[in-house]
């Protein structure tokens, strides 16, 4: 069984716009899409900035870092 997750109110968003500015993605940027992932009462919108950002990962638009935030 899995632990109950719940993401923070305009978590994903924050995302989006730290990791345009910065371009990358911290430690707890991964953990918070990993929630995401896992979470079946996001909105259409907030599943689309997720693909987003995993696809920008993927391509290498936006790099890993191994920092915390």
């Amino acid at each position: 069984m899995l632990p109950q997750l719940q993401l923070l109110p305009g978590a994903i968003s924050e995302m989006m716009a730290t990791s345009s500015e910065l371009g990358y993605l911290t430690i707890a940027d991964r953990y918070g899409l990993l929630a995401a992932t896992l979470d079946d009462s996001l909105s259409e919108t907030e599943r689309r900035c997720i693909n987003r950002l995993v696809r920008s990962a993927a391509r290498g638009r936006l790099q890993i870092a191994n920092v915390l935030s």
